[in-house]
């Protein structure tokens, strides 16, 4: 499945809630499935700067495809997390770095966040995309 598949899903998922509230309470649910960052990981150096709450995330090349763990303090950070993740998770380097996230704006979720969590959610798109970078020139 390429990154623009998994992030249609993202799309159509979110598009069978009538409102927001029964958004966040997916985006919660999303959170708690979220596969969790190894305690040795959650360190300064891992932290998402920029965000709010704390947001942790750490990357792994396994078979050339980035492979993202995170976690968060917070529930509705953590669902944000997770969604990023699922979209870009288990793809190429290359995948990542041309990938779109027109997907945000399509499910809503940038105007629905305070301009914090925004900035929040900018500065985890760009983490994941400085990873898969870092990976892209290991391979080169």
């Amino acid at each position: 499945m390429t990154v623009e598949q998994v992030q249609n899903e993202i799309i159509e998922e979110f598009s069978l809630f009538d409102d927001w509230m029964q958004r966040y309470e997916y985006m919660i649910e999303l959170g708690k499935s979220l596969p969790l960052i190894d305690t040795q990981y959650k360190t300064d150096q891992n932290i998402i700067k920029g965000c709010q709450s704390k947001v942790w995330v750490h990357a792994d090349m396994v078979d050339e495809k980035v492979i993202f763990t995170a976690d968060s303090d917070a529930i509705i950070t953590k669902g944000i997390i997770a969604i990023l993740i699922r979209a870009f998770s288990n793809h190429s380097p290359k995948e990542i770095l041309e990938a779109n996230t027109n997907f945000i704006d399509q499910i809503g979720l940038k105007e629905h966040l305070s301009p914090t969590r925004a900035n929040g959610l900018v500065s985890m798109i760009k983490q994941l995309k400085l990873y898969a970078l870092a990976y892209q020139t290991q391979l080169n």
